[in-house]
């Protein structure tokens, strides 16, 4: 049993911290009451956890290869406890987005280190069970959010699946301490500051672009100069990296096709999967009257899917080529949002089930490829930048995604308040295509590129610099 402690340490961690990124989905009804937050600063709670773990990810894995990875994953650990204590006491919509900036933080050190505990603690087979498991629980992790998040805010209030992270976290500090031996540090290699501050200004500032002129319109001058900071900081960040010596994200890696490829899959992934999800939790509790507990119920079937499919598929596409699990699984993702359009202003809860089965059973197939692909793709010494990089797209293409969701959505629905079925309705059909079209063309491009690779790799293997 104690053999396995570092491995419950490292998996209860990423299960808190994946589950915060879905819990709060079925509760924004309540904080909407409690609050008074209008749509874009729900989009901010959201966005907020989001765009911190995606833009923090390689930046914390740098940190950690120099100071060690247990003492980040300790500090990760603390913070996201704290902040979790200041998300449930927030009494304001701005102290609660910044709690949980706080939040991703602290969850970007956790995600970026507990694979690299798991490596330095675990050899031969036990990795193989220890890499597994920490897989499955973060494929549960989406499925056991949104249920959660219903049971807490149903029964106790929404500031609950904040406090429920703290007995959590303490018991992981205290298995975290005891379970995983001191940490190897890289003394040589230094700390990529300035690529570390541009990614998250790009970052930050190209999603704040976006929700703020889909709420104030695009001619706003805050929303242009957010847009034009981000995307002046984003050039700034590819000339930072291609000159650093040792950089947060080796650009070379880009040249790889297969690697470029399935960071296109990844991003195109959360968007078109997961991105609509606030809206469609607005919709099954303030235009159906669905409490907490049903709607996040009635969000269960995609990730159920997900799951079955995944065990189901896992060893027969083991070996298939990632343009069908990666680039054909994204097609079906958007196949799935498109056939969620389904909902109209008279449609049940049940009109979802047809667009969440397609939707989970394509995600089955590419969720489980992903990593995979991207690290087997790059040799063994950037294995770790390769993962961190793919997790920082995914992040990144949810947090993008509900932005620019939240903006579609706003835009077709008009500025009824309260608004109507029928407007709600058009809003949110509005935005389910723009999913649907960005997992169809992300899926058709990433099944291109993939192709190119292979076609590639066989008249002329392609080098990958190793930095």
């Amino acid at each position: 049993m104690r053999k396995w402690l570092p491995l419950y340490a490292a998996c209860l961690g990423t299960l808190m911290l994946l589950i915060d990124v879905t819990i709060v989905n079925v509760a924004l009804p309540d904080m909407t009451v409690d609050l008074g937050a209008g749509l874009s600063g729900l989009q901010w709670i959201v966005d907020g956890y989001a765009l911190a773990l995606a833009a923090l990810l390689l930046a914390m894995g740098s940190v950690a290869d120099r100071i060690g990875a247990k003492p980040v994953y300790l500090a990760g650990l603390t913070l996201f406890a704290l902040a979790s204590l200041a998300c449930g006491m927030a009494g304001g919509t701005g102290i609660l987005i910044v709690a949980r900036v706080l939040q991703g933080v602290g969850g970007a050190a956790m995600f970026a280190t507990t694979l690299s505990l798991l490596h330095a603690t675990y050899t031969g087979r036990d990795r193989g069970i220890a890499f597994g498991a920490w897989g499955a629980v973060g494929g549960a992790a989406a499925a056991l959010g949104v249920v959660l998040g219903g049971v807490l805010t149903d029964l106790l209030s929404w500031r609950w699946i904040f406090y429920v992270n703290l007995p959590v976290a303490a018991l992981t500090i205290a298995l975290s301490v005891l379970a995983f031996p001191a940490s190897q540090r890289l003394p040589g290699r230094g700390s990529d500051l300035p690529g570390m501050l541009s990614f998250t200004t790009a970052a930050t500032g190209l999603t704040f672009g976006i929700i703020r002129g889909g709420e104030d319109g695009w001619g706003d001058g805050l929303a242009l100069a957010a847009l034009l900071l981000g995307a002046g900081a984003l050039a700034v960040f590819a000339v930072i990296e291609s000159r650093t010596a040792a950089p947060m994200f080796p650009l070379a890696l880009l040249r790889n096709r297969t690697f470029s490829a399935t960071l296109f899959g990844a991003s195109g992934q959360t968007f078109a999967a997961f991105a609509a999800s606030p809206l469609i939790s607005l919709w099954l509790q303030q235009q159906l009257n669905l409490s907490p507990l049903h709607t996040g119920l009635a969000m269960l079937p995609m990730a159920i899917t997900a799951f079955v499919v995944a065990g189901a598929t896992g060893r027969i596409l083991h070996d298939a080529a990632p343009a069908w699990t990666i680039g054909a699984g994204l097609i079906v993702i958007g196949a799935g949002a498109g056939l969620l359009t389904l909902i109209g202003p008279e449609s049940s809860w049940t009109a979802l089930i047809p667009g969440f089965v397609v939707i989970g059973a394509g995600a089955g197939v590419n969720a489980p490829a992903l990593v995979s692909t991207s690290m087997a793709a790059v040799p063994p010494q950037q294995a770790g930048i390769a993962a961190g990089a793919v997790n920082t797209a995914r992040q990144l293409g949810l947090a993008l995604g509900v932005a620019v969701l939240g903006t579609v959505f706003r835009g077709a629905a008009g500025d009824g308040q309260p608004l109507s079925r029928t407007d709600f309705v058009a809003g949110l059909d509005t935005a389910l295509v723009v999913a649907g079209a960005v997992g169809i063309g992300f899926g058709a491009a990433a099944f291109a590129l993939f192709r190119r690779a292979e076609t590639t790799m066989t008249v002329r293997p392609e080098p990958v610099p190793v930095d």
